[in-house]
């Protein structure tokens, strides 16, 4: 599986409208063979920053790039791109597994 987690620093005057914004690249994202996730969050440190968590199949993440949508929504001069204040910051990685697992230190029964 591929993991990618992504930091969006939005600026501040977009970041109240940054989920529709990325509302159609999430939706058709989440619509593609072999992601698994495709999930938002927004810092409690800094309400100008966007965490993107996702994870594809490892053979569907060059497809998830190349896709139409993928292009649409990175590219220069679009509403993302007109968005953000800075280049996002990215982990990218293979790793085992295939979905999320129980945490072992933490257990609610």
């Amino acid at each position: 599986m591929i993991f990618i987690v992504v930091k969006f620093p939005v600026k501040p005057e977009h970041a109240e409208e940054w989920p529709e914004i990325v509302r159609e690249f999430t939706e058709a994202t989440r619509a593609e063979p072999g992601n698994k996730w495709f999930d938002w969050s927004r810092s409690l440190e800094d309400p100008n920053e966007y965490v993107l968590v996702e994870a594809f199949d490892d053979d569907a993440a060059e497809a998830h790039v190349t896709s139409d949508h993928f292009q649409k929504a990175t590219a220069e001069g679009g509403p993302m791109h007109q968005a953000l204040a800075a280049t996002p910051k990215i982990i990218s990685r293979p790793i085992q597994g295939e979905d999320w697992e129980a945490m072992g230190e933490l257990q609610v029964d």
